[in-house]
């Protein structure tokens, strides 16, 4: 793409009052976005109407510095690329959905978005420690199937689904609500870098970009088109994470549902989804089988998308409570969430009782430490 070709599309988005909407109908119209600036006033008036066919009449003040800026972004690496609606690599489901994004921004390997078989794996930023542990497990063993994982590299289930696939050595794509010239949330940092090594940074929004909050639901529609199917693994009832599972269920696209306990929080946009129709899940298997993937490579773990199965990292001791969740779990899971060994382990649940929450140990367990 030229110089010029770059300075047009941009022109149209940088336009005060052209919104998405006016900029797509502009170009079912006319065309590419040099035909729309060839067009007469009267012929952009009947289009979008008059304010926004004055504005069009002049490049934006800030023009010649964004395409400066967006050139120079471009010239520091073969792996940054921007992609409009008529480039042969722009991924086609996006072009499928009612409201495609006119650019996109992209970090990393293209072959990414062009994988045969991509997933999303979102959910809330607050998880609790079982729910992480899910995301980075299931996003594990779909990666060892060969799947792409999709999210939106936010705290949380996002950071690890994110997590868990490049564990597999498994492309992963995280689609951003900032431009790419910074990361959000900063911790995040390290993560984007790795995701760029093995997969890709996407975003919509010019360079420069802030995190703002109208962003982020944006950006869950590229999410949910990019993907054959969503996974939500814990959601609160009104949250993001349900409206990408919207949008997947609006583009024909499966959405998978991880059950939890009926007494958190963080399980009822799940089960809210699972009676509406989603699927719900218990193991990565499920949803392979759902997709028709192949089940993942021989010696590859049989437990790796299991609820119970050990998590990456260990949970912090000061979250053992956390970690026990609202439904009874034996002392072999809970050593397992936690990362603690026997001894540890026995000595912090006999403080908690010790404290007053007898109440909140499973039944045996007392037993089993006592015996310990």
């Amino acid at each position: 793409m030229t110089s010029n070709e770059l300075g047009n599309w941009l022109r149209l988005l940088l336009t005060p009052g052209v919104g998405h909407e006016s900029a797509r109908k502009l170009l079912a119209t006319f065309g590419l976005p040099e035909a729309v600036f060839r067009q007469s006033p009267p012929a952009l008036r009947a289009v979008v109407g008059p304010k926004a066919a004055q504005a069009l009449l002049t490049p934006p003040d800030d023009l010649d510095a964004a395409v400066g800026r967006l050139l120079a972004w471009l010239a520091e690496s073969p792996d940054r690329h921007v992609l409009t609606l008529d480039d042969p690599r722009f991924p086609p489901e996006l072009l499928e959905m009612a409201d495609p994004p006119l650019l996109l921004y992209v970090m990393g390997q293209l072959d990414a978005l062009h994988h045969p078989r991509r997933l999303a794996i979102v959910g809330s930023r607050n998880p609790t420690p079982q729910g992480e542990a899910n995301a980075r497990q299931f996003a594990t063993a779909l990666g060892q199937a060969g799947v792409c994982v999709v999210s939106g590299l936010a705290l949380g289930v996002d950071g690890a689904a994110h997590e868990g696939a490049l564990l597999a050595d498994a492309p992963t794509i995280a689609v951003v609500g900032t431009g790419l010239d910074r990361v959000y949330p900063k911790r995040h940092l390290s993560l984007a870098h790795r995701i760029v090594a093995r997969g890709a940074l996407v975003s919509e929004y010019p360079l420069g970009t802030p995190p703002l909050p109208a962003h982020f639901p944006q950006r869950n529609r590229i999410i949910a088109g990019l993907s054959q199917g969503t996974l939500v693994v814990e959601a609160a009832v009104q949250s993001g994470s349900l409206i990408t599972a919207r949008l997947a269920a609006e583009q024909g696209r499966e959405v998978f549902a991880i059950p939890g306990s009926i007494h958190a929080p963080q399980s009822r946009g799940c089960h809210a989804l699972i009676r509406q129709g989603a699927k719900l899940v218990e193991s990565a298997q499920d949803i392979l089988e759902d997709l028709r993937i192949t089940a993942a490579p021989a010696g590859a773990s049989a437990d790796s998308g299991s609820p119970d199965a050990a998590p990456s990292q260990p949970v912090d001791p000061d979250h053992l409570l956390d970690a026990m969740g609202f439904d009874p779990v034996s002392l072999d899971a809970l050593q397992a969430r936690t990362g603690l060994d026997t001894a540890t382990l026995q000595a912090r649940l006999l403080e908690l009782e010790l404290d007053g929450w007898v109440g909140r140990l499973p039944g045996g367990l007392l037993q089993r430490i006592g015996q310990g």
